[in-house]
């Protein structure tokens, strides 16, 4: 079993681009590989899927405790030939960059995984091998069994690799050129979503090529040789509830951010999991007990979510005839009463069935993990009760809700937000059900108890 865990000192370092050329390559030699990307973030692994044609997993130390993300990796890695795991931000980054908890280092330290690190020399050289000793000092055990050079040129490589092998000790695996051809754009803080490049395929393609041909694959591929210890992982308990009460499932260009690991929660629990797109659909499916609206890009699709009005009316209809409902992020600011339209700054109507108006901020909004804790009973949350969540979003509300309290983890910031009732979730704060699955049993039982009332769309 070949196991990998790539990171690199900073963000900016590429750490995308190596991995999804580094998946391609395993795939292209058979080896069936598969894909985990540490941290909350959605779309890397969006690039993942392109590069293998399967989910990419996310492994969050944050969102779950260490036995659920171990049980996790043995999962989604079984009856694969190679793992690469990718990194977020820096090596040693974690909860409210004061922590390692949640970091990469965290992550390979829990699944004693090896670490590639991806370091991108621009503007330095022997300072490299200062500031790889003291990646390599920082903590210990370190995990680190090698650097790959990204954005280089083999020329420099060649040139570098000697020093920086006789000052660190670490074997230096080769490179990834600069290849025009193969950039993939950004939007905010990461990438544009792996759809929106049409040609990514080719660019995949390129990116794979380039790495068979500069680095030393043979070599990265005996360093990171494991036996095949991570056993197997425990199966979810069988929802005694035979009803599988199906529960609508948001999914297109607007509504992309899912966590594979939460539609298999929700379907662990008892649910028949139905997809639809609120952009292209007119309705929703038929015999609907529950609704998921997960984030997204609603503002860049925001003409055409609200020139779909038969859509906006079924959604409004249908929470507020009390269909069990989820929205969080982008789901949140299409059950709003209008949303600023990116590009236009037009203020479009959405589904109006909460208040608030969506607007863009120019910024990352209360960016990063908190603690969410309910003030009252609702769907998904008791009173009393804390959940560890993440946001993302450069767009607000003019009504963010106070039914929940969020609280950062190290600055202790906190503010009010959130819709709940017995039937309802509705903030910015995304969840995570498989590190909480009690969460996605709560949804599914509301569900199966609105199935067995009266059939959605008739009184």
């Amino acid at each position: 079993m070949i196991e990998v865990l790539l990171s690199a000192p900073a963000s900016g370092s590429g750490k995308t681009m190596v991995t999804c050329a580094l998946l391609a390559a395993l795939k292209q030699r058979g080896l069936h590989p598969c894909a985990f990307k540490c941290g909350p973030d959605y779309i890397d692994p969006m690039f993942h899927r392109a590069a293998l044609g399967i989910d990419s997993h996310n492994l969050d130390l944050f969102l779950s405790r260490e036995e659920t993300v171990k049980g996790l990796y043995a999962r989604y890695r079984a009856g694969h030939g190679a793992v690469v795991c990718e990194g977020a931000m820096g090596f040693y980054d974690g909860v409210g960059g004061t922590t390692t908890q949640a970091s990469a280092w965290h992550t390979a330290d829990v699944l004693d995984l090896p670490v590639v690190l991806v370091l991108r020399p621009k503007g330095a050289s022997l300072t490299l091998a200062a500031q790889l000793r003291g990646l390599l000092s920082f903590r210990t055990p370190s995990h680190i069994v090698g650097v790959l050079l990204n954005d280089c040129t083999p020329a420099l490589c060649k040139s570098l690799a000697p020093m920086l092998e006789a000052e660190t000790g670490l074997p230096v695996l080769g490179c990834l050129p600069h290849m025009e051809a193969a950039v993939l754009p950004s939007r905010h803080l990461g990438l544009c979503t792996a759809e929106e490049i049409g040609d990514l395929p080719r660019r995949l393609e390129t990116l794979a090529a380039g790495l068979e041909e500069s680095a030393d694959l043979p070599r990265l591929l005996h360093l990171c040789q494991r036996e095949n210890t991570a056993g197997g992982f425990l199966k979810p308990v069988a929802s005694q509830d035979t009803s599988s009460p199906r529960i609508a499932v948001a999914r297109d260009s607007a509504f992309c951010f899912l966590y594979p690991e939460t539609l298999d929660t929700l379907t662990d629990a008892g649910a028949e999991l139905v997809f639809f797109s609120p952009l292209e659909d007119t309705a929703l499916p038929a015999n609907t007990a529950g609704l998921y609206l997960p984030g997204g890009y609603p503002e860049l699709y925001a003409k055409a979510l609200s020139q779909n009005r038969e859509m906006r009316e079924a959604v409004r209809q249908a929470v507020i005839s009390g269909l069990p409902t989820v929205a969080e992020c982008g789901g949140f600011l299409y059950l709003g009463n209008s949303l600023e339209e990116a590009g236009t700054g037009r203020a479009l109507p959405m589904v109006g069935a909460l208040p608030g108006v969506g607007f863009a901020t120019g910024r990352l909004v209360r960016f990063g993990y908190a603690q969410l804790s309910a003030k009252e009973d609702g769907l998904l949350l008791h009173a009393g009760e804390t959940v560890p969540v993440h946001e993302f979003h450069h767009w607000d509300s003019t009504q963010n809700g106070a039914a929940l309290r969020a609280e950062k983890p190290v600055s202790g910031r906190s503010w009010d937000c959130g819709f709940v009732g017995p039937s309802l979730y509705a903030a910015f704060p995304h969840l995570y059900f498989a590190g909480r699955p009690e969460l996605a049993r709560r949804f599914v039982a509301a569900a199966a108890k609105y199935a067995a009332g009266p059939v959605f769309g008739r009184s």
